[in-house]
This record gives structure tokens, C-alpha cells and sequence, in this order.
């Protein structure tokens, strides 16, 4: 017996292959061989691809799916068998990519026919488990097909689209493990279904009206309405009366409502909790959505991908938006930009079909809690939200909320990793010890390890409610029972009260902490495929560093095992703490004290601080003075609020991140060279020892100069980030490293970002920045799990 393998090279969806093999298959004569092939395989029509392949060629032999992957044999002359191991990798299916094909030799066994053979069960699990895929245009040909036995049914699917990763249960990728298990299929789908000339041939959730899943339409407390196509009638006439309706779609429930009624958005609003933090807006079409806001050539890519992400664009002004496409600006208040999206399943497209117009999908949630996934569930916690509900019996195996994109330097930049995206692993270099990485507070998700393969989960969200706590645990146990992985140890943040970092310690393995900070370069280093010494950028809120401060601008010289603090923006104290990221002014305050050494007498009446008692800055002073509640941070984020407070942006925000959105979109369109003095020096007792320490006091001052000279805002804005990205290549120049790795929260600034990349290309530094993975917490998994795998567990 002969072996060789096909091993993923450097290409992007397919694969490079290194050792053809031709010498392992000798001229003329029968043989057999069996190929184990490891990849997305499973989910994406890849046994009806290599069933029609084989008979085609005139093979013999059997295909099935195994925990690892695809296992098949094959037998026949030579030249035909070198052939289909060729057209395999050349015209395999367009959502599959191969990790690794290793081909074995055999005698024949004189196989007369191919087949499909159910699925393996013996070996360690290993396969890709496919994201959900948006509706493909051969399934919606049929949805809008009077005449069609699947018209006007939301729950069409083939092997090209439709559920994977929200149904299933266990591997490997059949009916059986997932959801779909409870629809007995009908004659009429059991025979599209072996089929091999059908794109129905083997697609594991294939459904019709007659035998798979319905729609039906609740009212308020949970009574049937309607069934099928007139719940779905029921569901638009709710829309266009202006009532929230709950949705139950692929992964979760949205709470849906007519997007240019303003007062009907602002019902929502008042209902979910949600002040002012953006609403994602479903579009009937790329048309509507160009009515609404502007569009490149690589965001329109983004929306009609696969994928179907939320695409952050630029909203078109009221003044100059066409008749028909005026999305209501409570959708997302004092904000320039909208998150658009496409339906992307049956269900979504008819319903945006028979509306014509836009409606709000937000996630049917309680602000701050998990989606729900569940109807029973979703009539508790919604009951006040929602006036009815569209549901339907499919039963959601997890929660996998909407992904989030905005077009970053010419190219897609995830925002949140969810729906379309995860589960599909990160591919690192090299593989180390099996690993649990149980991510940051906010934005959390969780990864594991497998071989060189890092499986992170799909977005989580922030750990604050009992509820996110319960959503937390289940989706890491999930995660470990999909694939059996034999967990060695638990990587977790260094912050000893993130509730994921108690969470690790539960486990009873061996726990590997991780600087939060080093993990989101790590994160980004495997991003880009990087696995040498960088200098990272990590530049966000809030993450506890070594020396119990909190860190958040810093400059590490960093690799994917072990980091130095090269440098870091001064640091200031942050009077209250955790409160001061829904209260600005506060970081404002505790920048000023820094800035002017405590003498505060002149900033007391700028505006920020006006509607404040003198009892209550009085507080403030002592709290500073005594260190009672007042970390000291050197958190870029929290300079954005104190910046954005001083300059009267905001003084207040209702959700993370606001104050410093409105200080970027201020700078939006602005053009000026100029920036503010800042000073860089070495930190330590001596000259030539320490790291760099960014001294941006100067700048404040000045800032509080212009605004007290009310310049522009804009011309301030501008100048800000000038200045952060001056003082960003000043020390990539101290620090002598070629490659730039930028990550954390604040690289989401697109102003920010790519003014950075420019001025670092220009300065002839070669800048990176994420792609696949958010530069945000939603990242921090992916960090921890590649350091601690590597680094292995402590002595």
C-alpha cells in the first residue's frame, strides 16, 4: 500500500497542491484507492459531487461523510482514477474547500456500482461544520414560481444554501443529527433527494409544503391566527399597521417593524430598552438599498455574498434621499451611517417581497440579553415588545446571531462573526496543546482548539445577565461535544472578575491566563497569518494589564507566545471606573487633572462639566486624590470619550463606543494635514531604558483651547486622530519593527484605521489589520486559544 497526501496550500477557498502523487498511480491495470479528504466537506453537496464525478468516469466504489470529513473508495482504470483525484480538487463544490486529501492505494475489491453510503462513526471528529448559507437564486426561482410545488414556502433549501450550522446536533452533517430529524421526508422529496442529477440529491434539510417545516402567526398572547401562507399575510398586514412583530427565522428571533415609520420605530425603541443604539435594516433589494444609502462595488460584493452579513453604509441625507426610500431616523439616531442587510432566507425574502419596503430586524431580545431561539421562550421574554409573532416549527439547535461587516482599506472587516461565518476555523501554522479559550467579558465568544485548527463559536455578546451567563456555558459545552475534543487546558483573560474568567476556573483543568491585550494581537497575527516577532498595536477600552492598571493604548512587541510593552499612551485616572464608559465627562475630568496636574480651577466651566453640582466634581477631586474607585488607564477608547466630551459631542452615552463613534463620524469628510503637539519619550529611569510612553497632554490642552474658541468641530475631530496616528508611527519607529499589527475596539474607527494604514505604508511600514476575525473582544477568543495552545499549560 501506497500513501500521499494533498495539502491546503496558500490559497484562499481552494487548495494548493504540493505532491501530485502521479507516480503512485502506475500506468494501465485496475486499481483502488481511498481518499480521506478533511475540510468544509460536509453541508455543501460535496458526496452528490463525488457520486456523479465517479460515475461519469465510469468508476466503482462508495462515498460517505465521516466525523473527520469525507471518506470515499474508488476503484478503476488507472488513468480515470488520476483524473477524478484531479476534478476533485479542481471542480469540487463552490462553498467546499479542502484542508487536506490523503490518497491510499489498494488492490481492487471489484465494486460494480458507486453509492452513497451512510455516514462513519469512528474516528476522531475533525469535519467543518458549515455556517448557514443565504437562499441561493436557484431556490429563490422556486420560492416566486407560481406553478412550483415549493411557491411561496419558507423553508426551501438545497446542498448550494440554506441551515447547517443552527440545526445541527452532532456529527457528521446527516438528517438524523439535525433538527430536521422529526420531518419524515414525502415521496416527491425522497425522489429529488436520490436524485443525482437534482441540486435537492442529498441536501439533508430538503422540505416542502407537504412534509417539512410551517409558519404560523401568533397574536400577543401566543392564541393561532393563521397557518402557512396566510400566516405569512397576517405577518405583512402587522408590518404595514405599524406593529412589531416577532420573527422566528434561521438562528433566532428578530423583532421586525416598518423601517420608515418613525413612530413605529420609536415604539420599539421605547419597548426593548434601547435609547439610541443602531437598529439593522432588511432590504427587499440592492435597489432599495442604493435608494437609502450609498454603495461601493466591494459592499454590494459583501450584501449579496453568501454570507449576507449587516453591511455598515453611509445613510443618503433625508434631503437627498428618492421618494420610497427615507429609513426613519430613529432607526439609528444622530448617526450618518445604517447597517443594511438582505434576506437571506425563504421566509425573509417572501415577507420583504410582499412589504416592497424596508422593515427593522433587530435581534428579538431584551436589550442586553441573548436572542431568543425558542417560541415558548420568545412569548415570555418578548411578550412586551412584540404585539404577534411569526413562528414556525423547525427547532433552532443554537443561537447565531446576524454578522456584522463594514468595507475597512478596500476589503470586507468582520465586525461581529456569527450567521455565515462560524463556525468555519481559523487555520494557525502550527498546533499545540488542546485548548478551551473562554474569551473577554463583552463581545464574548469562545474557541477551541483542534490539531492547527481553531474552531471560534459564534458571537456570544456581553456576560452581564444571567441569561448571557446560561447562553455562555451551553455554546462552549456544545462546541467541545461537536467534536469530542479532549480538552488539556482552559485558557482564559487575566481579569480575575470577567465572569468568563471564573468560568475557567470551574472546569477543572489546567488554566492558562492570557493578556487581554496580547490576545487581540495574537488574534490579529493569525488573521493575517503572521508567526513572527510584530509590533502590535492594541488600542481599545478597557483590559487589565500586568501591573493591575488598566491598559488600553498599547505598543507590543509581540509574537504568538510572548509579548514586551514597547510602549503606551500616558496614563490617567478614571473616577468611577466602569461608570465612566456611560459618562465621558468623567474621563474627560480625570484627563484634565492629569493634563493640568490637578489644578482644575479653569475647566469648571466648560460645558461638559456645567450641568455637574460643585459637590459632585468635589467627590470626584477626592476620589481622585485617595484612589477610592479611580483606576489610573491608558486606554485610547476612554481618550476618545474624554475628547469627545470636552469638545461637547457627548457628555453621556447610552451604549459602549458612542461617544467615540460621534467624535469619528464629526471628523467624517474633513480634510486638514494638521495635528497636535504630543511629546514621546522613554519611561523608564533612564533615557535608553523603558518603554515609550506617548505624553498626549499637549494635545489636550490645545483641545480644550479650540473648543473654548468654538473652532470647528470637525477641524478638531480631524486633528485628534491626526494626532493618534502621528504619534502611532512616531513609535513604530522607535520600536524598529517592519510589520504593524493593528487590533483592538478602536481600530473600528474606519477614520482612525485607515488614515493609519496609509501614513504607516507611507513611512515604509507594512500595516495589518483584520480581516476574518473582529478587531473588537469578539477576537480576544481566538488570541488565547492560539498563545495558550502554543505555550502549553504553566509548570
Amino acid at each position: 500500500m501506497a500513501r500521499f497526501s494533498v495539502m491546503r496550500g496558500e490559497t484562499v477557498a481552494g487548495v494548493t497542491r504540493r505532491d501530485t502523487g502521479r507516480g503512485q498511480l502506475s500506468a494501465g491495470g485496475r486499481q483502488r484507492i481511498r481518499v480521506e479528504i478533511r475540510g468544509a466537506v460536509q453541508g455543501v453537496g460535496f458526496r452528490p459531487f463525488i457520486f456523479r464525478l465517479a460515475r461519469e468516469l465510469g468508476l466503482t466504489g462508495w462515498v460517505s461523510n465521516s466525523l473527520a470529513g469525507v471518506l470515499l473508495e474508488a476503484e478503476g482504470p488507472s488513468e480515470e482514477l488520476r483524473l477524478f483525484r484531479d476534478k476533485i480538487i479542481s471542480d469540487k463544490p463552490v462553498l467546499a474547500f479542502i484542508d487536506n486529501m490523503q490518497l491510499s492505494f489498494f488492490d481492487p475489491l471489484n465494486y460494480t456500482d458507486f453509492e452513497i453510503r451512510p455516514s462513519l462513526d469512528e474516528e476522531q471528529r475533525t469535519a467543518m461544520i458549515m455556517p448557514d448559507i443565504a437562499t441561493c437564486p436557484d431556490c429563490l426561482a422556486e420560492v416566486f414560481a407560481p406553478g412550483n410545488r415549493r411557491y411561496l414556502y419558507p423553508f426551501i433549501n438545497c446542498t448550494h444554501c440554506g441551515p447547517r450550522y443552527a440545526i445541527i446536533q452532532r456529527l457528521p452533517y446527516d438528517r438524523a443529527n439535525t433538527s430536521m430529524s422529526g420531518f419524515t421526508m414525502c415521496a416527491s422529496c425522497r425522489q429529488e433527494y436520490e436524485n443525482p442529477a437534482s441540486r435537492f440529491f442529498h441536501a439533508q434539510p430538503v422540505a416542502c409544503p407537504a412534509c417539512g417545516p410551517q409558519v404560523t402567526f401568533w397574536d400577543g398572547a401566543g392564541r393561532v391566527m393563521a397557518r402557512q401562507r396566510d400566516a405569512l399575510n397576517m405577518a405583512v398586514q402587522a408590518f404595514r399597521q405599524g406593529q412589531v412583530v416577532a420573527v422566528k427565522g434561521l438562528g433566532g428571533f428578530h423583532l421586525m417593524v416598518d423601517a420608515e415609520d418613525e413612530e413605529a420605530v420609536q415604539r420599539l425603541r421605547r419597548r426593548k430598552q434601547r435609547d439610541e443604539k443602531p437598529f439593522a435594516v432588511m432590504f427587499p433589494s440592492l435597489d432599495a438599498v442604493s435608494r437609502a444609502c450609498r454603495v461601493n462595488a466591494e459592499e454590494l460584493r459583501l450584501l449579496e455574498s453568501l454570507m449576507a452579513p449587516i453591511v455598515l453604509l453611509e445613510r443618503i441625507s433625508v434631503s437627498g434621499m428618492p421618494a420610497g426610500g427615507r429609513v426613519a431616523l430613529a432607526v439609528a439616531p444622530g448617526n450618518p451611517d445604517v447597517g443594511a442587510m438582505l434576506p437571506f432566507t425563504p421566509l425573509h425574502h417572501i415577507l420583504l417581497r410582499e412589504m416592497g419596503s424596508p422593515l427593522v430586524a433587530t435581534s428579538g431580545n431584551i436589550s442586553d440579553e441573548p436572542v431568543c431561539i425558542d417560541e415558548t421562550e420568545a412569548l415570555a421574554r418578548l411578550k412586551n415588545i412584540a404585539d404577534c409573532f411569526l413562528v414556525h416549527d423547525r427547532p433552532i439547535v443554537r443561537q447565531v446571531d446576524d454578522s456584522l461587516a463594514r468595507v475597512m482599506a478596500g476589503r470586507p472587516l468582520l465586525l461581529r462573526r456569527a450567521r455565515g461565518y462560524a463556525p468555519l476555523p481559523v487555520r494557525c501554522g502550527r498546533s499545540g496543546r488542546a485548548t478551551l479559550a473562554m474569551g473577554g467579558q463583552q463581545k464574548n465568544t469562545v474557541a477551541l482548539t483542534v490539531g492547527d485548527n481553531i474552531f471560534v463559536s459564534q458571537h456570544i455578546g456581553d456576560l452581564d445577565t444571567r441569561a448571557a451567563l446560561k447562553t455562555f456555558q451551553k455554546t462552549a459545552g456544545a462546541l467541545i461535544d461537536l467534536y469530542q475534543a479532549p480538552v488539556e487546558q482552559v485558557a482564559h483573560d487575566r481579569h480575575p472578575d470577567y465572569i468568563s474568567t471564573r468560568e475557567a476556573g470551574h472546569r477543572g483543568l489546567p488554566l492558562v491566563p492570557v493578556q487581554h491585550h496580547h490576545a487581540h494581537i495574537v488574534a490579529c497575527m493569525v488573521d493575517n497569518d503572521l508567526d513572527e516577532e510584530v509590533l502590535g498595536l492594541a488600542w481599545d477600552g478597557t483590559g487589565y494589564g500586568l501591573d493591575a492598571t488598566i491598559w488600553g493604548g498599547e505598543f507590543l512587541i509581540s509574537s504568538l507566545t510572548d509579548f514586551i510593552r514597547g510602549g503606551f499612551f500616558r496614563p490617567f485616572p478614571l473616577p468611577g471606573g466602569e461608570i465612566a464608559v456611560k459618562e465621558p465627562w468623567r474621563a474627560a475630568w480625570g484627563a484634565l487633572w492629569e493634563a493640568m496636574d490637578g489644578d482644575m480651577t479653569d475647566v469648571r466651566c466648560l460645558p461638559c462639566f456645567r450641568s455637574r453640582s460643585d459637590q459632585e466634581l468635589k467627590v470626584l477631586n477626592r476620589m481622585i486624590e485617595k484612589q477610592i474607585n479611580t483606576p489610573q488607564v491608558s486606554s485610547v477608547g476612554r481618550l476618545f470619550d474624554a475628547v469627545a466630551a470636552l469638545t461637547g459631542v457627548r457628555d453621556g452615552a447610552c451604549f459602549e463606543g458612542q461617544a467615540a463613534m460621534a467624535l469619528e463620524f464629526a471628523a467624517r469628510g474633513f480634510e486638514t494635514g494638521e495635528r497636535y503637539g504630543y511629546d514621546v519619550k522613554r519611561g523608564g529611569s533612564l533615557p535608553e531604558m523603558g518603554p515609550w510612553v506617548a505624553d498626549w497632554r499637549p494635545m489636550l490642552k490645545a483641545i480644550v483651547a479650540d473648543a473654548r474658541a468654538e473652532l470647528n468641530l470637525n477641524f478638531i475631530s480631524a486633528k485628534f486622530h491626526n494626532t493618534l496616528i502621528a504619534i502611532a508611527v512616531d513609535i513604530a519607529r522607535c520600536a524598529g519593527k517592519k510589520k504593524i499589527v493593528l487590533s483592538g475596539g478602536c481600530f473600528q474607527n474606519k477614520r482612525l484605521t485607515e488614515g493609519l494604514i496609509l501614513q504607516l505604508r507611507a513611512a515604509g511600514f507594512q500595516p495589518y489589520w483584520h480581516q476574518n476575525i473582529p478587531p473588537n473582544d469578539g477576537g480576544i477568543s481566538l488570541g488565547q486559544a492560539v498563545c495558550a495552545a502554543l505555550k502549553g499549560a504553566p509548570a
